[in-house]
């Protein structure tokens, strides 16, 4: 039977999309199949699709390809995104800290010793408005330069104290297991013991010579160097390296506070009260936290590095703070200077911030090598 104009035009089009090898076998059966006669039978329609090339299934592909660059490697995984999609506060809070979970802490400190740097270079070189204590020091009368001196020799007391308390307590098995115990027992009361024997010593009016004031400035500086016992146990070229670099901080910001203004950093007091809530807060919450989440790991970087920020501005409020009350306390006041309590002061802010130096080199901070 001669094929209509309808069928052959349906086959002309058919020869531009089968390969040459098919045509010549099935180009009249897809004709009509192409055309959708309804005399076409089940039986020619399998074999006509049998005969037409599959195209590859791309999308599968496509998928996994998606899934392995995201992180899904394995086939029943679920992309990134909607994992990141289905995750709670809570769960995110939770999760592993990244790469970067301390970028922020080091940047701030990066940021702070740049800028203390440049204030270093300002004020050293006199650029700043007003006279600085430097200037002043050469109008000073006797007494003050003995009060001055007199504190900073009970602050370099209080260093060799803590250091030997420290070594002695290391060396003894018994007394190292006391003060390393975590129980909340042992917490509160290693707290009690440091405000107790700090408030004591504070307290006790201050006389030359040896006396009640000076013994119990002793036992304090003990225990703190009691309490930072354990960490002895990184390793000497750590504590050393430590301790070089928190002479060199304090080296610098003593000699900013010198070289600026007299009053410079007297401001500060207010908002270094609040910094120090913060961080206290922080640190005790890195008890129930611990820098293995996401959320831990926040609050372990603003108790490491945001401390040392904190105790850095306060060792330059403490020693402008020092140096005023020896200008302006009288000379025969009922109860004479007491460079004890101006020591207090800055060796507190020197051994915080030792022992945060000491955490970031022994890779508390971020800085352990993988």
């Amino acid at each position: 039977m001669k094929p209509t104009a309808e069928e052959e035009e349906c086959t002309i089009e058919m020869n531009f999309i089968l390969p040459p090898t098919r045509i010549r076998k099935s180009s009249k059966m897809l004709s009509r199949l192409a055309c959708g006669r309804p005399f076409v039978s089940s039986a020619l329609i399998k074999s006509a699709l049998q005969t037409v090339p599959k195209r590859p299934q791309l999308q599968p592909v496509f998928r996994q390809y998606a899934r392995d660059v995201k992180g899904g490697s394995s086939p029943g995984s679920s992309s990134w995104t909607s994992r990141a999609e289905r995750m709670t506060l809570r769960e995110r809070a939770m999760a592993p800290p990244g790469p970067n979970a301390y970028a922020i802490g080091k940047g701030a400190v990066a940021g702070g010793a740049a800028l203390g740097l440049g204030a270093l270079c300002f004020y050293g070189l006199g650029l700043g408005s007003g006279t600085s204590t430097l200037e002043n020091s050469h109008l000073w009368p006797e007494f003050v330069k003995q009060r001055i001196q007199d504190t900073y020799l009970y602050f370099g007391g209080s260093l060799a104290i803590s250091a030997a308390s420290a070594v002695a307590v290391f060396r003894s098995p018994r007394l190292l297991s006391l003060v390393s115990r975590n129980g909340w027992m042992s917490v509160l009361a290693t707290f009690a013991l440091m405000i107790g024997s700090g408030m004591v010593a504070q307290s006790i009016p201050y006389s030359p010579g040896l006396g009640a004031k000076q013994l119990a400035w002793a036992t304090h500086s003990a225990i703190l160097g009691a309490v930072i016992a354990p960490m002895c146990f990184v390793g000497g070229a750590i504590l050393t390296r430590a301790a070089w670099y928190t002479a060199g901080i304090v080296g610098g910001l003593s000699t900013v506070a010198v070289c600026a203004p007299s009053d410079k950093f007297l401001y500060m007091g207010g908002p270094l009260a609040i910094g120090l809530g913060v961080v206290f807060a922080s640190s005790l919450a890195s008890m129930w936290l611990p820098p293995t989440t996401a959320l831990g790991a926040g609050i372990a970087s603003l108790s490491l590095y945001g401390g040392l920020l904190l105790f850095s501005g306060f060792l330059l409020y403490d020693t402008q703070k020092i140096v005023k009350r020896a200008e302006m306390y009288p000379l025969y006041a009922p109860r004479p200077f007491d460079p004890v309590n101006s020591a207090i002061s800055i060796y507190m802010d020197t051994l915080n911030i030792f022992i945060r130096i000491v955490t970031i080199l022994a890779g508390g901070g971020g800085n352990r090598r993988k």
